[in-house]
Order: C-alpha cells, then structure tokens, then sequence
C-alpha cells in the first residue's frame, strides 16, 4: 500500500466521540477534586461500616475437599453442616478465600476460625492466625443465612 492509496481513502469515523473522552476526563477530575477536598477538611466518612459488640460467636472449623466440598465442624470435631446441603454452598465460596488466604500467609488452613453474630445482626467470620475478618453484608439472604445458622 502506497502513501496514494492512503489519502485516496475517504476519512473514517471517530471511534470515541471528542466530546465523551472530555466529558469522561471531566467527570475524573470531579471526582478526584471532591476527594482531595474532602481528605483536606477531614470530612466524615460516611457509608463505613461500624462493629456492633458481639451478641452470639462459635468457633468452627472448615475443612475443604479436591472436589470442592467443605464440612464444618464445631470446636469438638462433630459435624454441624456440609457445602453441599441445600443452600450452603456459600459456605464452599467462603472457605476458599479463607484458604488462599491462609496458603498466602503460610497458615494451615484447618485452624479453627470464630463465627460471630452481632447485636445489629450482622454475621462475621475472622481468622485470628492471620487477622482476616469478613462481614457478611451485602451477600443475600441466603448466603448470610448459611452462616447465621451455623451461629446458634
């Protein structure tokens, strides 16, 4: 292809328009004005989550399977819920974070964790070998209702 074939074609359309890459680099400076702005005046945060005192926790421990099973056991080994009952799979989605978080820490990933609930009724989950904590808000009801049982 020569430099004549090129400006022989006619002109092709823009991608982007102009005036959304200027509204979207607008829209960025906004925001990090009102962030500058709201770290510089010591504004309070909002929409950070506050630790209700505990009303209710039990230590369990979550032992996992190759095939991606977990069983859940209480402090005395027995058996107190499986992944793969109805409506417990949440439980096999929280022990594997649990466990790449452990084998990033050089953790066991058997050591026993606290299943807490607090007096606002939100249920917690914190492994206190590697100072990981969940709050289990924003997961559905479900989800939050496997653990939630697993609590009383």
């Amino acid at each position: 292809m020569t430099a004549t074939d090129l400006r022989s074609r006619p002109p092709q359309p823009e991608m982007v328009p102009r005036f959304m890459v200027i509204a979207m680099f607008t829209l960025m400076g906004l925001t990090l004005g009102l962030a500058g702005y709201a770290q510089l005046t010591d504004m309070p945060k909002s929409g950070v989550l506050i630790e209700a005192p505990i009303e209710a926790e039990r230590v369990i421990k979550m032992v996992g399977t190759r095939d991606g099973n977990v069983t859940v056991l209480d402090a005395q080994d027995n058996v107190i819920a499986l992944s793969s009952e109805d409506k417990m799979g949440f439980v096999g989605v929280v022990w594997r974070v649990l466990a790449r978080h452990r084998y990033v820490q050089g953790v066991p990933d058997t050591d026993p964790v606290r299943l807490i609930r607090r007096e606002n009724g939100n249920i917690a989950i914190q492994d206190t070998a590697t100072d990981w904590s969940i709050e289990l808000i924003g997961y559905g009801a479900d989800n939050v209702a496997a653990f939630a049982k697993l609590v009383d």
